[in-house]
């Protein structure tokens, strides 16, 4: 016989293993009171009965709860379980996270054979990440585990970062960690704070998406060794070594801005996740970075002082980090908690040994350097020479003078034509579509300042204004397929993001654009998209039919869950007399209840056998408390007085619906006796000798 499911909450049917962390196991479930799959996050049974680990958890749902954009991972719900030992009764809590389920795949299955993604697949990736860092920062959330694994992709593209508060859960033991100099982390992806078990803020998140980024570009992490600490070592003493130098297709602006995100010093780092993500998305468009020159952002992944780095030697240095790896063998991905210890980083005080034990002689590095600058010193003077002796022997292939290219910016084209004829060249004139003013200078070939001969000829690019643009509905798309639309007809998205009502716009789907859909607007705009909460306005219903209720809530198109109760009432039949949830906003799929009116049931009144002999108007009172009609006709009878009830129909006792009319037969006073019959009584009476009275007794109507 199977075993039942698992249920959490009396509503959450827990299914298969999934995952399982360091302190929790993640399972696929079942949300029976939505109807939706959703994943399960419990805390390890092991676990369960330490108190710090409960409260851990517990700020970790707390964090993760608060977080409410696309990019994250949702949080739907919290609870706990009561758990009992099989083998010592005792009783522990459990308590359980119930998330999104996402489904797709881990960055961390991308990158696990050692290939690099394509660079605007990297970028994308990074920048869907640096966006949910965005919002979480700005919550006053640092993540302290940005990896691979905590990465999910969409089958739509869309980026997911999961475990948000795990880290910060466990930063009451911060004391304690760095007293025994215990790092929490995956190593790979550790800061150089986080490796010296220091207090972290949100650069310590940008130098783990730096090592997210250097790993999509290249296919490794940007530190690998023999085990946690020996990576852990080189995160807080040694250079990363460029990009460019692992992957050859990678371009000098994103050489920049990954060596800047690895910075030692936290000052040296971008300051917010906006403006990494803003450098990206520059760099990927061909604009201008903030990222400074390599020179500096080399030095600051040394941890060297800007004053002391030469400019020229940035080759030289590419070089020497190159030979790194090779060092080293690969760390695996999973190794996480890298124990370092006391002593290791110190800081700059004495030289510290080299991971793998072995520590450098002084005396052989400072021989190394001094036979290397010499070599390089006799290079360069040969080659003068060699240059030298060509010129003077072949005066034939003298240079012709050289002239700057001056600044054109803001000119028109005649303006600039006169610039340049001014320096001995000639202009050849483009125009092309611009966000420059109609008509002003955009660009040349070759740019401004640079050296060319006198008498060349210089192109140069004139703005016709911008480009106009219809606006793309992307009604209904997720936000990066939004994204991908807008950007591809030459917009711009903003950053900021908008959440709303989202009527029968799924959730963390787009509702809207400002400016709207369908609108001509120049090419470059900004455009800010609205994102769908998952709720949905229902109107009052009540005193509807049920048809046009069920076809109101159906016109919502937000997938709820109609259901329709009878309740006997003394409204109209078939009318909508409650709902719940009342009128307002509720959650997409949600159930809707509707109670239809149906009619009261019909009482049954028994007609009272004492109405004979009462006055009329004792006979009406009694048959209206009853809830019957009394209809009165007066006849002559010799047997009752004037005003006295002397017949009843229907009879005495019969039992009538409530609310039926019953005749009351009341005497006029006395009428003549009749006359006595000379003959036998007949088999039946007739009307002559009829006495006034049925054969039964009952007094007969159609007697006068």
């Amino acid at each position: 016989m199977a075993q039942a499911p698992r249920i959490l909450a009396g509503r959450y049917e827990v299914g298969e293993l999934i995952g399982r962390g360091g302190m929790a196991e993640v399972h696929i479930g079942h949300d029976a009171r939505l109807g939706r799959t959703v994943a399960i996050k419990i805390l390890r049974s092991d676990l369960a009965r330490d108190p710090s680990f409960q409260a851990r958890f517990r700020r970790e749902a707390q964090s993760a709860a608060s977080l409410n954009h696309p990019a994250v991972v949702a949080v739907y719900d919290t609870g706990e379980e009561t758990y009992t030992d099989d083998v010592t009764g005792a009783t522990a809590h459990v308590p359980f996270i119930v998330m999104e389920y996402v489904e797709g795949h881990t960055v961390r299955d991308i990158v696990r054979d050692g290939h690099a993604v394509p660079i605007d697949e990297a970028v994308e990736i990074v920048v869907g990440v640096l966006s949910a860092l965005e919002y979480s920062h700005q919550a006053g959330i640092v993540h302290r585990d940005i990896k691979p694994a905590n990465v999910m992709l969409t089958p739509t593209g869309a980026v997911k970062v999961m475990d948000f508060g795990i880290a910060r859960a466990m930063a009451d033991s911060a004391a304690t960690m760095t007293q025994t100099q215990a790092v929490i982390g995956t190593a790979q992806y550790l800061s150089p704070e986080q490796a010296r078990g220091e207090t972290v803020d949100a650069r310590s998140d940008l130098y783990s998406t730096g090592c997210l980024l250097f790993e999509l570009l290249t296919g490794r992490p940007p530190f690998i060794g023999d085990s946690p600490v020996a990576v852990a070592y080189q995160h807080v003493r040694e250079a990363p070594p460029l990009p460019s130098s692992l992957a050859g297709d990678v371009p000098e602006s994103l050489d920049r801005i990954t060596l800047r995100s690895l910075a030692k010093e936290r000052d040296a780092r971008y300051s917010s996740a906006a403006e990494f993500r803003a450098d990206l998305e520059t760099a990927m468009h061909g604009g201008q970075i903030a990222a400074p020159t390599l020179a500096v952002v080399s030095a600051a992944a040394t941890g060297a002082p800007e004053a002391s780095v030469d400019p020229n030697s940035t080759q030289v240095f590419g070089s020497a980090t190159q030979a790194l790896p090779a060092a080293h063998g690969w760390a695996p991905t999973g190794a996480t908690a890298a124990v370092l210890p006391p002593g290791v980083f110190p800081g700059a005080a004495a030289a510290q040994p080299m991971a793998n034990g072995l520590a450098p002689d002084p005396e052989e590095s400072k021989s190394r350097a001094g036979l290397k600058w010499t070599l390089i010193s006799v290079g360069i003077v040969a080659i003068a020479a060699l240059i030298f002796l060509f010129l003077v022997n072949n005066p034939r292939n003298a240079e012709p003078d050289l002239v700057a290219m001056p600044a054109l910016t803001g000119m028109t084209s005649a303006e600039a034509g006169k610039a340049l004829k001014a320096v001995g060249l000639t202009m050849k004139s483009f125009s092309e579509p611009d966000l420059t003013p109609e008509g002003e200078f955009i660009r040349s070939d070759p740019g401004q300042g640079s050296e060319v001969p006198e008498g060349s000829t210089v192109n140069a690019y004139f703005s016709t204004g911008p480009s106009s643009v219809k606006i793309p509905d992307v009604a209904g798309r997720t936000t990066a397929e939004a994204r991908s639309i807008l950007e591809a007809a030459g917009l711009e998205v903003g950053i900021d993001v908008g959440f709303e009502t989202g009527g029968s716009v799924p959730r963390e789907a787009v509702t809207r654009t400002v400016p709207k859909a369908k609108d001509t607007v120049a090419e470059g705009t900004v455009i800010k998209l609205f994102v769908s909460d998952g709720q949905v306005e229902v109107p009052s219903l009540l005193g509807m039919s049920e048809k046009k209720a069920t076809q109101a809530l159906k016109d919502l198109k937000a997938n709820l869950n109609i259901k329709v109760v009878e309740e006997p009432s003394e409204e109209p039949d078939g009318d909508i007399i409650n709902q719940q949830p009342a009128a307002g906003l509720v959650t997409q799929g949600a159930d809707i209840v509707l109670t239809v009116a149906i009619p009261m049931p019909i009482e049954k009144v028994t007609i009272p056998t004492t109405l004979y002999g009462m006055t009329q108007s004792d006979a009406e009172a009694a048959l209206r408390a009853l809830g019957l009609n009394p209809v009165i006709k007066t006849e002559k009878s010799d047997q009752a007085a004037a005003g006295i009830v002397f017949g009843v129909t229907p009879g005495l006792g019969d039992t009538v619906d409530e609310g039926s009319d019953v005749t009351l037969f009341v005497s006029k006073g006395p009428g003549p006796a009749p006359e006595p019959s000379p003959e036998p009584p007949a088999p039946a009476p007739t009307e002559e000798a009829d006495d006034g009275q049925y054969d039964d007794g009952q007094f007969d109507p159609d007697d006068n």
